[in-house]
């Protein structure tokens, strides 16, 4: 049952374009449950191949990055975002007013 979440959360990492974001929270809802945020963070951390799923681009609903970010710490996880000219704000939080991708929305649209 774990691998059929974590899996259904990588899907959806596939789905969020360079140079955007989402938040744990975002793909809690598409999973059906906000209240999975955490699961959310806990299936990122455990990543097979963040190459092929960018968990690099799922930050808080401040936009702020993840100080355990498992691919090297939120250094990291911002140089990432940064090669993919995704803008930050002066405390170095993601501006989801540019750089938010809506999820959800996209999900409906391609049904």
């Amino acid at each position: 049952m774990v691998m059929n979440f974590n899996q259904e959360v990588y899907n959806l990492l596939r789905l969020i374009p360079k140079g955007k974001v989402v938040t744990y929270s975002q793909i809690a809802l598409c999973l059906g449950n906000v209240k999975l945020a955490r699961a959310v963070g806990n299936a990122l951390h455990n990543n097979p191949n963040p190459k092929l799923y960018p968990c690099h681009r799922v930050v808080n609903r401040k936009g702020e990055l993840s100080k355990a970010f498992a691919f090297g710490g939120s250094g990291a996880q911002m140089k990432m975002l940064v090669d993919e000219n995704t803008q930050f704000d002066r405390f170095n939080r993601v501006r989801l007013d540019i750089c938010g991708f809506d999820i959800e929305k996209f999900i409906k649209s391609q049904n």
